[in-house]
């Protein structure tokens, strides 16, 4: 009887000690570093901006506009020459957080169309005094580069909602 006794023990204890506690990972992507001084502020993680005015994206992973000419999509560092003078620091922009949103471009014409000619309406990155927002290349309070990407802290979008507007508030 003691065998067993102590048979079960051992058992108990070498079960008890290979079960591993399991810990919970949060994975936040966050591209603030990435995105242009004229974004909008009070989002994390962008993938896409429209500019309703244009009626073009923006791809800021790969930092480039994307519009269409001659019935197909073209990526483009810079705005085509019929809008180079365009401001885009001033011209509204909708954040679009989905895979190759200009092949929604239909609906997104529509829906945001009440946004064009809305000059000024949204604080831009570049003007933010929220620190978060020193680590983009160019900001002001980042001219000698002393601030670097501060890991997943802060707050705003964390590419929870497919769009949003970039009026800077927190979601």
């Amino acid at each position: 009887m003691k065998r067993i006794v102590s048979m079960l023990i051992a058992a108990c204890t070498l079960t008890l000690s290979s079960v591993s506690v399991s810990k919970a990972q949060v994975n936040v992507n966050i591209n603030i570093g990435a995105q242009p001084l004229w974004g909008p502020v009070g989002y994390d993680v962008v993938q896409y901006y429209y500019l309703p005015d244009l009626q073009m994206y923006y791809y800021v992973p790969s930092r480039q506009f994307v519009y269409l000419s001659n019935g197909n999509w073209l990526f483009a560092a810079g705005l085509p020459a019929s809008y180079r003078s365009y401001n885009l620091y001033t011209g509204y922009k909708v954040v679009i957080n989905e895979p190759k949103p200009y092949l929604h471009f239909a609906t997104h014409k529509v829906k945001y169309a009440k946004y064009k000619g809305h000059k000024g309406k949204q604080g831009v990155i570049r003007d933010s005094k929220d620190p978060k927002y020193f680590v983009v290349k160019g900001h002001p309070r980042n001219a000698k580069g002393e601030y670097k990407q501060q890991g997943s802290s802060g707050s705003g979008n964390k590419g929870g909602n497919k769009g949003g507007h970039g009026k800077g508030k927190k979601n």
